[in-house]
C-alpha cells in the first residue's frame, strides 16, 4: 500500500526520483565507506569490499543529479537506466556479503538486507514509473 501511493504521488513529478536516489546513493556512499569501514570489527565486512560497494553509489549519485537537472521531459529511459543500476548494485552486495559470509556479523547482514530491501524497493518505484505511459506527458 505503501509503495503504491509512492507510485501514485511520485507520477505526478518523476524527476523528484532522481533526486531521492541520488541523496539515497550519498548516504549509502557514506554509511559504507566512512561508517561501516571504521567499525569492520562490528559489521564483518573488510574495508576493500566496502570501498568497492561505495563506488557504485557515488556513481549513480552523479548520473541522478545530472538527470535531475538536464533532463527536461520523458525521463523514461534514464529512470529505466538507473532501477537497473540499482538492481545491479543489490546482486553485487548479496555477492560481496556471501563471499564474507564467514566474517559478516549479525549486525553486518542485518545493514545488507536493509540496504537491499530499500533500494529494490526504489528501483521497482522506478521502473514502475518509468513504464507508465503517462510519463511521456511530463
Amino acid at each position: 500500500m505503501f509503495i503504491q501511493k509512492a507510485i501514485n504521488h511520485l507520477k505526478s513529478s518523476p524527476k523528484k526520483l532522481f533526486w531521492i536516489d541520488g541523496l539515497g546513493a550519498l548516504c549509502s556512499a557514506f554509511l559504507l565507506a566512512v561508517v561501516l569501514a571504521n567499525l569492520e570489527s562490528i559489521f564483518g565486512i573488510p574495508s576493500n569490499a566496502l570501498y568497492f560497494l561505495a563506488t557504485f553509489p557515488i556513481i549513480f549519485s552523479i548520473y541522478d543529479f545530472a538527470c535531475y537537472n538536464l533532463i527536461k521531459d520523458n525521463y523514461s529511459s534514464a529512470l529505466k537506466c538507473i532501477a537497473g543500476a540499482n538492481t545491479i548494485y543489490c546482486v553485487l552486495s548479496i555477492g560481496v556479503a556471501f563471499t564474507h559470509k564467514v566474517s559478516l556479523t549479525k549486525l553486518g547482514w542485518a545493514y545488507l538486507v536493509f540496504e537491499i530491501f530499500i533500494v529494490l524497493t526504489l528501483a521497482y518505484i522506478e521502473f514502475k514509473i518509468a513504464t507508465e505511459s503517462s510519463l511521456k506527458q511530463y
